[in-house]
């Protein structure tokens, strides 16, 4: 039988206060609140408890403060990643974000969702059924501040996410994209 994080990866509903769920989230919580009252400028201090919360971290990484998710061991960083101050990440499922990119502050990226029939949504006795789909930024992307990256998106390379983009959709290599949804408004050279 497969436990709920599997199911989770898996993309099928899963049980959010599952045990093993919560003991993560736990972890992850207590490893957030040093990193962030970690002093800015421990760097290496920052890097170890960004290696025992993520599931894989590049070189040159620089997360700033405020910073929030929910596993943590679903984030992949590649190289050279930029997370500004006040970023959350409802990492449920893979998020995977390439090499050389740049994510703007109070930038949002889920993975996880509900079922929008409440009797689906509902788990008799407590609880939440939740399905999640992994997001992919892939490399060279920069994405504007204060957007937000809905579940099951892929990101792709160069491509440049408009400050308060929503976005609901794939977005294209050497695209530019702004707005609620987020919409291509041109291509660029790559």
């Amino acid at each position: 039988m497969k436990s709920e994080r599997q199911k989770a990866l898996d993309g099928e509903l899963f049980n959010a206060v599952d045990p093993e769920l919560q003991h993560i989230i736990l972890r992850t919580k207590r490893l957030l609140r040093e990193l962030n009252s970690c002093d800015y400028a421990d760097r290496d201090g920052k890097r170890r408890i960004i290696e025992q919360m993520f599931g894989s971290v590049g070189e040159s990484i620089h997360i700033d403060m405020d910073f929030h998710c929910e596993y943590g061991i679903n984030i992949h960083l590649g190289n050279w990643v930029v997370i500004n101050m006040n970023c959350t990440f409802v990492d449920n499922n893979r998020i995977d974000i390439g090499n050389d990119v740049l994510i703007a502050s109070d930038v949002k990226i889920y993975t996880a969702t509900h079922p929008v029939n409440a009797k689906d949504r509902m788990i008799s006795g407590g609880g939440w059924n939740v399905y999640a789909q992994p997001v992919k930024i892939e490399d060279g992307v920069w994405i504007g501040g204060g957007a937000v990256i809905l579940p099951g998106v892929t990101i792709g390379r160069n491509a440049v996410i408009g400050a308060g983009a929503v976005v609901t959709k794939d977005i294209p290599a050497n695209a530019v994209a702004v707005g609620n949804p987020a919409r291509v408004i041109r291509y660029q050279e790559e």
